[in-house]
């Protein structure tokens, strides 16, 4: 073969041209595995992936035996390695050349079984030491695991409550001749509580916002005043509060979860309040059409739930399976919000949400570098109209007359309006639905490694929200809102606000026909590719930059959604995360 360079000198090109000779192409003849008593050979070939008359490929042989460039590679080391052979060798020696094919002895030294002696932590100078080691798959007197090191740390970073990229465990007094080892897992305390505070001017009036968030909060202490530094840690327990208020509404909502609610296996207990009050306004002339704002008139939602996790075995330990109860109080006050056609009254929802998810990411929460996410959820209410006489088709049909009488521009009588209310009260006096959702993310480094890593993150998306009886109709609530950067403000109605980057917010959403205002999406979908690499991932504020396209839509009904009409986008973007603050941009 010739192979040609090219130079420039000066003003001149000079072309040269270099001789190259490739040599004969090289087979693989036999492998002989030596030394093995643990593995057999078939175990053995089977991992190693290689057989007689495949083209000689060293690199891809070296990576067979120890793939160094992937932790939890399946690669003939670490099947000894996670199997408790800690001191096994294997080196491929070649043994005959004869013609273009090459024998190979695949030579192992299994070494003594190895059992872990001390496993010991250090640098948690926060969070107690049982949270810790409830999530340690490394215990004492156990085989040694490869395996159950890497998945420690992934379990560890998904605590948050540490530096990620500072979880490495030490390997320590490595004894080949009795078979012992120790592991010390050294830790660095992280930022784990957050702030929340916002002033702005809307909705003719300034809005504040008060929030805090404390992911290792301790409640056993809560009455011990020395524990207040500044308030009681170390327990792994969740407790959020969030106030946030303006001239014309209120929200107030109180969050707690414990993690190992049972105290020996991995149930998850979350306990949910929050009440939304929106007040009546109206514009004054007077005022100079400054907002007047009455509240004797108005309309709120009290909701609480209660809901059990539990991670389970199969199809594997990353799938956790959740319960959740709740129930929401609606009341209006001498207040017609347009979500239903009366002004006083209540509606009631009482519900029930399955979630099946499975979370198996590595790397860290702020900067995933591998492995996948996803839920699935079904969120539904007990059939009321199916179990009841009454006639619902007449209802509805008595409810759109008269609503398309209204809409027209003709003015309802007295009687007319009063009967509109009483059917609407009657047809939602408890709500009824069901809810499906889907998300699904993945996360693969494409370059690099460590700190250093270009990443890709793939994400999909669906919901819908259905009834069980047409003769009901879709429920006002719990729709989807699509468009915009996703951070839902003030919401009172349940929706769901989906983040669709490069439009306005909630500018993707369906519009009523009758009323022309948005009404929200009974189904949307949306995928997105995500470009990401750090820039610095230190514990005082981890920074990486990202490039993405997206696509989605939402649809006022199944027989409108189409999955191929999409709305799409492309940017680029910054994103910081503080301890303190939280995830900026």
């Amino acid at each position: 073969m010739m192979c040609f360079w090219r130079h420039k000198w000066n003003k001149w090109d000079e072309h040269q041209v270099i001789p190259c000779t490739e040599g004969n192409k090289y087979y693989i003849g036999k492998i002989n595995f030596v030394g093995n008593s643990v593995f057999t050979d078939r175990q053995l070939a089977a991992i190693l992936g290689l057989k007689q008359g495949d083209t000689y490929n060293g690199v891809l042989l070296r990576k067979r035996i120890a793939d160094d460039s992937k932790p939890d590679a399946e690669d003939l080391t670490n099947l000894y390695q996670n199997n408790g052979y800690l001191f096994s060798s294997i080196n491929p020696v070649e043994v005959s050349a004869q013609n273009d094919t090459i024998d190979f002895e695949i030579r192992i030294i299994e070494g003594k079984e190895t059992f872990l002696n001390h496993v010991d932590v250090v640098g948690n100078d926060r969070t107690n030491d049982h949270v810790i080691y409830r999530e340690l798959r490394t215990r004492p007197g156990q085989k040694y695991n490869k395996s159950d090191i890497i998945r420690t740390i992934q379990e560890l970073q998904q605590l948050g409550y540490f530096d990620a990229e500072a979880i490495k465990p030490d390997i320590l007094n490595a004894n080949p001749n009795e078979g012992t080892v120790d592991i010390n897992w050294n830790l660095v305390e992280s930022g784990s509580s957050q702030i929340e505070l916002q002033g702005g001017y809307g909705g003719g009036g300034f809005i504040g916002t008060l929030g805090l968030s404390f992911n290792n909060f301790s409640i056993k202490n809560i009455l011990k005043g020395e524990a207040y530094q500044p308030v009681p840690m170390g327990d792994g327990q969740t407790f959020a509060m969030r106030v946030q208020a303006s001239r014309s509404f209120r929200v107030y909502s109180l969050n707690f979860a414990e993690p190992w609610f049972s105290g020996k296996k991995p149930v998850r207990l979350s306990l949910n309040f929050s009440r939304t009050q929106q007040f009546a306004t109206d514009f004054a002339s007077s005022t100079r059409n400054r907002i007047e704002i009455d509240k004797s008139r108005g309309f709120s939602i009290t909701s609480v739930s209660a809901g059990l996790a539990k991670r389970v075995q199969w199809p594997d330990d990353y799938f956790t399976i959740s319960h959740s109860l709740g129930y929401q109080l609606y009341e209006f006050n001498n207040y017609n919000l347009g979500l239903f056609n009366f002004g006083n009254g209540r509606s009631n929802s009482i519900t029930y949400t399955l979630g099946i998810s499975r979370n198996a990411i590595s790397g860290g929460q702020i900067f995933p570098r591998g492995g996948s996410n996803f839920e699935v959820t079904a969120k539904v209410t007990p059939p009321y109209s199916l179990l009841s006489n009454k006639d619902f088709a007449a209802l509805r049909d008595r409810s759109e007359e008269l609503a398309i009488k209204q809409g027209g521009g003709t003015a309802l009588t007295s009687a007319e309006s009063q009967e509109l209310e009483n059917i609407d009260q009657e047809r939602f006096k408890f709500l009824e639905y069901y809810k499906l959702k889907f998300k699904g993310d993945w996360y693969t480094t494409l370059a690099g490694s460590a700190d250093k890593s270009l990443v890709l993150r793939t994400n999909a998306e669906f919901g819908f929200l259905g009834n069980y009886n047409n003769d009901v109709g879709d429920v006002p609530f719990e729709r989807f809102f699509v468009g915009g950067d996703g951070l839902g403000n003030f919401t009172l109605d349940g929706r769901d606000i989906v983040q669709l980057r490069g439009y306005e917010n909630q500018s993707l959403t369906p519009v009523s026909p009758l009323t022309g205002q948005q009404e929200g999406g009974l189904i949307y979908n949306k995928f997105s590719l995500e470009l990401r690499y750090p820039l610095t991932l230190k514990p005082s504020a981890s920074i990486y930059g990202l490039t993405f396209l997206e696509a989605g839509n939402a649809f006022s009904d199944f027989q409108e959604f189409n999955p191929f009409n999409l709305k799409r986008s492309a940017g680029v973007g910054l994103r910081i995360f503080m301890p303190a603050f939280g995830l900026l941009g």
